[in-house]
């Protein structure tokens, strides 16, 4: 089988788009236009993506390839403030930045350097797809994260309370809900863990297997770069959550008031 595939072959595809559509038009469902939209947004994306990236492979450059991990980076960060089922006030979206910057670098300085020694440093070719992988997966636990401390914060406003008259302090007193939020956020990476290379195969070890490369060192990238993405969720999660929990609490170690009692606004 040949590994170029043709516009053809793509184009065939999408077969797939229709068949969902039809389905959700005899059912009644209004996701039609939903659909569509995120197919056609999709599509583009990846074309513009593309185009840029084979550019960019072929004048690799420092600052081509930073440019491309912040704007990753603050898309992201962009992206968690927009999840949020509860509005962030200035103070808990600098410290979703903070959390998100730390982590992330960290995580990619060290895996780049060290687990894949890419060489230069710059090399878009593996710094692009490896930190979008990270970025992309970090984004998602966070968010998860954020939400869960948020409902948190407020289905358990009286319990905070009540340790904090008992003498407890505000880190000891939002231990259980810092403790799920960090759950929450890493179950998802875990579960995915779980079921790889039984229930499923990632789809960076099935491009490079398509591609013609070994299974035997698709494999070695693939577990390499799970655990980069673990590292970089956990990491990132960690510091929000160990950090962001002041941001409920005033100088006295009070609750704020204001910043409680929010209604959602999903």
């Amino acid at each position: 089988m040949s590994s170029d595939l043709t516009l053809w072959q793509l184009a065939s595809a999408y077969l797939f788009i229709v068949i969902l559509l039809i389905i959700v038009r005899i059912k009644g469902i209004p996701r039609e236009k939903e659909i569509l939209i995120s197919s056609v947004r999709m599509t583009i994306q990846l074309m513009i993506v593309g185009y840029l990236l084979a550019y960019i492979f072929t004048h690799a450059h420092p600052v081509y390839t930073l440019i491309i991990l912040v704007f990753m980076l603050l898309f992201a960060i962009y992206n968690v403030y927009q999840r949020a089922k509860i509005p962030l006030n200035r103070e808990l979206k600098k410290k979703i930045a903070i959390s998100m910057a730390l982590g992330v670098l960290a995580t990619l300085v060290y895996f780049l350097m060290v687990t894949l020694s890419v060489s230069p440093w710059y090399n878009p070719r593996y710094v692009i797809p490896v930190s979008g992988m990270i970025i992309g997966n970090t984004m998602t636990g966070i968010s998860l994260g954020v939400n869960t401390l948020l409902n948190g914060m407020n289905a358990n406003k009286q319990m905070v309370e009540t340790a904090l008259m008992l003498g407890a302090t505000p880190r000891e007193a939002t231990r259980p809900i810092i403790n799920q939020a960090f759950d929450s956020a890493m179950l998802p990476t875990i579960n995915s863990m779980v079921g790889m290379g039984i229930v499923f195969l990632p789809g960076m070890m099935t491009g490079q297997i398509i591609g013609g490369a070994s299974p035997l060192m698709a494999i070695r990238y693939q577990i390499a770069v799970m655990l980069g993405i673990v590292g970089g969720a956990s990491l990132t999660v960690l510091l929000f959550v160990q950090i962001s929990y002041m941001a409920f609490f005033n100088n006295r170690c009070q609750l704020k008031e204001n910043e409680l009692n929010v209604k959602s606004t999903h």
